[in-house]
C-alpha cells in the first residue's frame, strides 16, 4: 500500500483512518531516510517527529491554524505532508527546498526558525495578533526540551502563563537536544516522565467516586479543590501549572490515536496550554536511535551500515579540541564551557579527561558567555566555543559582561563564514562585522591549523578577551610554509609583489596565496598579506608594504564593517589613494547550497577572483 502517494496536503491527511496513518508513518520514515543518506541533513530529530506531525495536520487546520516549529529542522515531515513530497530530492540544495521552514517558500511555514527557543515568543505574538483582530484560529508552538533550555523560552513560558492568550505548546521530550541534555529542566522533565502514574492514579480515583449516589459529584468538587496539594504531593515543583499552564500528559508521542485525542482537548481548553509528549529520537532507523547525537546532523551516508560515504579529514574542531587538551595538561587555570555542542565544537575529549573544567550549560549562549564571565573574573581563562551565528544570540554577554570588564575570556567561533547547506541562519558572515566595534576585544582568524594552534597559545598570554574564529571542514591543500610568530596585532607579509596587493584573513589567505602564484606565471605581481588581526589591525605595516599597489581584499564575511571596510578607514587615515576592490559577501542573507556552490555564486571563488583581477589589469 501506498498511501504516501495520495497525500497532496494535510486534507488528504485527513480522510485517512488510524490504521492508514501508522502506515503513513512507515513510508514517511523511508522516504526521508532515501532523501537524508544521499543529501545530508537532520536525521535523528525528523524520524523521532514522524507521528506526531501527522497527528498535528489531522487535528489542526493549517495553514489556518499557525504552526511554529521551535529550531525547525524537525520539519521534513511537515514539508512532506504539506505538498512539498516531490520537491523533497532537492533538500538543502541551491535554489531547492531549505532544511528549515521559509514563509517564501509555503504559505505553510508559518514562522522563519533555525535558532532555537523562539517558536514560543512567536507563538505569544501570533495569537495576540489574531486577538486584536479578531480572528478565530489555533497557534501552536512545537518546542523540544533542548530548546527548553534556552533563556528566550523561559522568558515566554513566564509571559504566556500570566496571560489568558489561547495557544498550545507541544514539548516534544526525547531527552536530547543535539547531545544530552543537561541541567535543571532535563531533570524536571525526568521527573515528571517517571511520574506518569499521578494522571492515571488521578483519573480511576474520579471515575469510582463519580458513581456514589447522591455524593459523588460533591466529593469530585472537593478532590477539584485539593488538587494543588495532591500534585504538590505526587509530582513536586509542577512548574507548567504553577505558571498558569493546563497541564495535558505525558503522552506516547508515537501513538498517532493517543497524540489526536490529547490535541482534540486541548483545542477545547481556554487559555495557555502545555502537552507534554515523549517521543525517541531517531525512531524507527535503529541505527539512529542508538546513537541519535551522531545522526542529528548528518552528511550522505550508507543505509545499510549508517557509515558516512563521504571520508572525513581533519577539521579546525578536532584541531581546537586537541589543542586545548595540550594547553590544558599545563595550565590548570583553563576550563571549557559548551552550549549543548560538546561533539559540534570539537570538545569531547577534552570532556572525558577533564571533567571537572567541562561545563555543558544546555542551549543557552548568553548563560555560557556570562558564567565565562563570572569565570574569568575569579581568575580561571576559560574557552567558550560556540558556532558564529549562534554568538549571535550572546552579543550583550561579549559586550557588557566581558569586554567591559576586560576580562580574559578566549570566545572562540566555530562555523565561521559560510558553512553551505543549513542556508540563511547558519551561515556564519556577520561576526567580523559586529564584533569589529566592540572595545577590548582582539579579533584573529587562522590562516590553517598551524595558525590555529599558534593563535590558541597567544590567547592564553594575552590578559584580556579574545575572538578566535575559523571555518567548517578543513583547512585544504595548504600550500604555505610560513609561520611567523604570533605578534599582538601584527599581519603576514606571505609573497612580494609591486603590482597587486592582496590582504586577506582567515580560510581566504590560502586562497589568496594560490591566486598569486598563478597570477606570477601569467607575469602579474601580486603581493599577499595575511592580516591575522582584524582587531587591532596592522595599520603601519599594511600601510607600509602596500606602496602604491592596487588593492584587493579577501574575506568569508559581509564586506560592510569588515576587513575591507577596516583597510578602507586606514586608507583614508593616512590619506592613500591607492586603488581597492573589496571581495566578500554582500550585506544579505545567504540560503543553502554547497560551500563551493555558493563562494562560485558570489565571486569569491579561485577561478571568478583571478578574472576580477586580470580585468583590472587589462583596463590599464
Amino acid at each position: 500500500m501506498d498511501i504516501l502517494k495520495g497525500i497532496n496536503s494535510p486534507k488528504d491527511l485527513k480522510k485517512l483512518n488510524i490504521k492508514e496513518k501508522e502506515i503513513l508513518a512507515k513510508e514517511i520514515r523511508e522516504l526521508i531516510l532515501n532523501i537524508v543518506s544521499k543529501n545530508g541533513g537532520h536525521l535523528a530529530s525528523n524520524l523521532g517527529v514522524v507521528e506526531l506531525t501527522i497527528a498535528i495536520h489531522s487535528v489542526f487546520n493549517a495553514p489556518e491554524d499557525k504552526i511554529i516549529w521551535d529550531v525547525g529542522h524537525q520539519t521534513y515531515v511537515h514539508k512532506i505532508l504539506t505538498g512539498r513530497k516531490n520537491e523533497m530530492f532537492t533538500l538543502r540544495k541551491i535554489n531547492g527546498i531549505s532544511g528549515f521552514p521559509k514563509a517564501e517558500e509555503s504559505e505553510y511555514d508559518v514562522f522563519n526558525t533555525g535558532h532555537s527557543s523562539t517558536s514560543i515568543s512567536a507563538a505569544i505574538g501570533m495569537a495576540r495578533a489574531r486577538d486584536i483582530k479578531k480572528e478565530n484560529n489555533q497557534v501552536i508552538a512545537v518546542i523540544g526540551d533542548g530548546a527548553l533550555t534556552g533563556g528566550m523560552a523561559l522568558e515566554a513560558l513566564n509571559d504566556g502563563g500570566s496571560a489568558k492568550t489561547d495557544f498550545i505548546i507541544i514539548l516534544n521530550d526525547n531527552e536530547m537536544s543535539i547531545s544530552k541534555n543537561v541541567g535543571g529542566i532535563s531533570n524536571f522533565l525526568t521527573k515528571i516522565r517517571s511520574k506518569k502514574f499521578y494522571k492515571k492514579s488521578n483519573n480511576l480515583v474520579k471515575n469510582i467516586v463519580f458513581k456514589i449516589p447522591l455524593v459523588g459529584k460533591k466529593i469530585i468538587k472537593i478532590v477539584e479543590d485539593i488538587k494543588y496539594s495532591i500534585k504538590k504531593f505526587f509530582i513536586p515543583n509542577m512548574l507548567f501549572e504553577d505558571m498558569g499552564y493546563t497541564y495535558l500528559g505525558p503522552v506516547d508521542g508515537h501513538n498517532i490515536e493517543k497524540l489526536e485525542k490529547i490535541l482534540n482537548i486541548a483545542k477545547r481548553i481556554d487559555g495557555p496550554k502545555l502537552i507534554h509528549i515523549i517521543t525517541k529520537k531517531g525512531k524507527g532507523y535503529d541505527i539512529a536511535e542508538k546513537e541519535p547525537s551522531k545522526y542529528h546532523s548528518t552528511g550522505p551516508f550508507n543505509l545499510k551500515t549508517g557509515e558516512s560515504t563521504i571520508k572525513k579529514d581533519k577539521d579546525y574542531s578536532k584541531v581546537f579540541g586537541d589543542k586545548l587538551i595540550n594547553i590544558a595538561r599545563k595550565n590548570k587555570k583553563v576550563v571549557a564551557i559548551t552550549a549543548a555542542m560538546k561533539d559540534g565544537t570539537g570538545l569531547k575529549e577534552f570532556a572525558s579527561e577533564y571533567k571537572d573544567r567541562f561545563f555543558d550549560v544546555g542551549i543557552a549562549e548568553q548563560h555560557a558567555i556570562g558564567v565565562a564571565a563570572g569565570m574569568a573574573r575569579n581568575g580561571l581563562i576559560p574557552f567558550v566555543p560556540i558556532y558564529s551565528s549562534f554568538f549571535q544570540r550572546g552579543y550583550d554577554q561579549v559586550i557588557h559582561d566581558i569586554c567591559m570588564q576586560n576580562l580574559h575570556v578566549v570566545l572562540c567561533a566555530d562555523r565561521a563564514g559560510i558553512v553551505g547547506q543549513d542556508g540563511e541562519t547558519h551561515q556564519g558572515i556577520f561576526d567580523l562585522s559586529f564584533f569589529n566595534i566592540v572595545p577590548n576585544l582582539v579579533i584573529m582568524a587562522p590562516k590553517n591549523f598551524r595558525e590555529l594552534e599558534d593563535m590558541m597559545d597567544f590567547a592564553i598570554n594575552y590578559n584580556g578577551p579574545v575572538y578566535i574564529r575559523y571555518p567548517k571542514g578543513g583547512e585544504g591543500n595548504t600550500r604555505i610554509n610560513k609561520e611567523d610568530e604570533i605578534v599582538l596585532g601584527k599581519a603576514e607579509k606571505l609573497l612580494d609583489g609591486n603590482k597587486y596587493t592582496i590582504i586577506a584573513i582567515g580560510k581566504m589567505v590560502e586562497r589568496a596565496y594560490s591566486i598569486a602564484i598563478m597570477l606570477k606565471k601569467e607575469n602579474i605581481n601580486v603581493q599577499v598579506i595575511n592580516a591575522r588581526f582584524l582587531k587591532p589591525i596592522d595599520e603601519e605595516n599594511i600601510i607600509k608594504w602596500i606602496g602604491n599597489t592596487k588593492i584587493i581584499t579577501i574575506e568569508d564575511n559581509i564586506v560592510r564593517g569588515g576587513l575591507g571596510s577596516t583597510i578602507l578607514e586606514i586608507l583614508h587615515k593616512y590619506n592613500k589613494k591607492n586603488e581597492i576592490k573589496i571581495l566578500g559577501y554582500p550585506e544579505k542573507f545567504i540560503k543553502q547550497g554547497t560551500v563551493n556552490e555558493i563562494e562560485k555564486k558570489y565571486n569569491l571563488d579561485t577561478e571568478s577572483i583571478i578574472k576580477i583581477i586580470k580585468r583590472w589589469s587589462n583596463y590599464e
